[in-house]
């Protein structure tokens, strides 16, 4: 099963801050289904609500009447770095001297580890496990004569990795992207109210005006109503996370500056031209793969068809089946329409594979119903390294594409035939060629993790 990165949220100067941010969030709720968080702060107090699992289930009304104030940062989480308890729920929330600091991290530090290390040795007592609380605790040791913005460079000096933060400090929203731009983070405007997210697609939700995306290397200041930015390192070759465009990000969003939708469905097109083969209809299993689906079957002439229904309303705190209903947890989410399968040649789109099992299961049961070929189709391709920057394959040994060649994936499956989308494709179908990171697919990692971090993400 794939996992989602976090959302961040963040709203300056707007009366409903905390119902903004809400509804912000709920937007954003693919990116992170463990727990949510909402800091506000009313020109003199923050005041916080977290809770573990989805936004509805965390937030009433009676919560967002206890979030005061005009500023408001929110997110919700998948953990990558840190267990998934309440303690390392965000925003992360702490008081020093005379400032309140609230932060919101998506990515990965790839030098936790050391930082931890380096900074108990110091005699600095850490709370949860969470890689952002290093942050924390690097800006308030560096806070001692500097400024706001000056420690925050200085601490940025410190950290190495996939960073884009929301800091809320007493009255100051500062959003920044780390050098090399692995996760996104953009800035719109509802109103006079400057917005801070992940995804446009929770401005959309609230009507605000999407202005441009936070660059690497950039840290943009709203105070008082105004937004002022500052390059806090040089530039370097842009490495940002190709996951965005096949699979985190909803396909209504723009990450990036490159339109999600348009990019799945142009991978789905290429797909169609590198591997054609002879079926009666396309389909994916919903709701990855879609929009590849689309193009792939608009560029192949063969009809697109929904053969796999889903149910949206399964959420996390379905009660588990016992071990004599082994398929059922699969059977709960998407269930086939019979007789569209029996006797029919299929096509299958899938925006990735990292395990196989889930997929073979699925497999088995179009089997059963009588289908006469299975193939599919992958709009990236093969996933053979792990991810240290924020992605839930930081283990080898998961990944079935690291040790098993594309002919033994099929036949582990159940597939007449499988094939990936290669890589000059998968670049085919973004607007800027070079400036992905691919690492889980080529080993080039735009930044080498140490062996203590690669331990330090699985066991942690």
């Amino acid at each position: 099963m794939k996992k989602e990165a976090c959302g961040l949220f963040a709203i300056y100067g707007h009366p409903e801050a905390a119902r903004m941010t809400y509804f912000g969030l709920y937007a954003l709720q693919h990116r992170g289904q463990e727990s949510a968080g909402i800091v506000s702060f009313d020109g003199q107090k923050m005041f916080e609500h977290k809770g573990m699992g989805l936004v509805p289930d965390v937030f009433k009304e009676e919560n967002l009447r206890q979030l005061p104030g005009d500023i408001a940062l929110g997110h919700v989480r998948y953990s990558t770095t840190g267990s998934s308890q309440i303690r390392n729920a965000q925003p992360f929330m702490v008081h020093f001297k005379d400032l309140n600091i609230a932060i919101g991290h998506n990515g990965n530090l790839i030098n936790t580890w050391e930082l931890r290390q380096e900074l108990e040795n110091e005699g600095v007592i850490f709370q949860t496990t969470m890689d952002s609380e290093v942050i924390v605790h690097l800006l308030a040791k560096y806070l001692n004569g500097s400024t706001i913005e000056e420690a925050l460079i200085k601490t940025l000096a410190k950290i190495q990795g996939a960073y884009s933060l929301i800091i809320l400090i007493n009255n100051k929203l500062i959003g920044l992207r780390d050098p090399l731009g692995f996760h996104p983070l953009s800035i719109g405007k509802v109103g006079s109210s400057y917005v801070l997210a992940s995804e446009t697609c929770a401005f959309d939700l609230l009507e605000a005006e999407y202005l441009r995306c936070v660059k690497p290397g950039e840290m943009v200041i709203i105070e008082e109503d105004r937004l002022n930015s500052i390059f806090f390192a040089e530039p370097q070759k842009q490495s940002s996370c190709i996951f965005e465009l096949i699979y985190f990000a909803r396909p209504d969003s723009i990450v990036f500056e490159e339109e999600v939708y348009l990019a799945r469905k142009k991978m789905g097109t290429i797909l169609a031209q590198e591997a054609p083969i002879e079926a009666d209809f396309v389909m994916p299993f919903p709701d990855s793969g879609v929009y590849a689906a689309i193009g792939y079957a608009q560029a192949s002439g063969l009809p697109f068809e929904m053969a796999m229904i889903r149910n949206h309303y399964v959420g996390r705190t379905f009660i588990q089946p016992s071990q004599d209903m082994r398929d059922f947890g699969v059977r709960v989410k998407l269930n086939p329409v019979a007789k569209m399968i029996k006797n029919k040649r299929i096509i299958i789109i899938e925006d990735s594979i990292v395990r196989g099992t889930t997929i073979r299961t699925r497999v088995k049961k179009l089997r059963e119903l009588g289908a006469r070929e299975i193939h599919m189709r992958v709009s990236c391709p093969p996933i053979r390294y792990p991810c240290f920057f924020g992605i839930d394959f930081s283990s080898k040994g998961e990944l079935i594409a690291s040790k098993q060649s594309v002919n033994d994936i099929a036949r582990f499956i159940g597939l007449d035939s499988l094939h990936y989308l290669s890589l000059e494709g998968l670049k085919k179908s973004v607007s800027w060629k070079n400036n992905f990171c691919l690492a889980c697919f080529n080993e080039e990692y735009p930044l080498k993790p140490s062996e203590k971090c690669g331990k330090f993400c699985v066991e942690w």
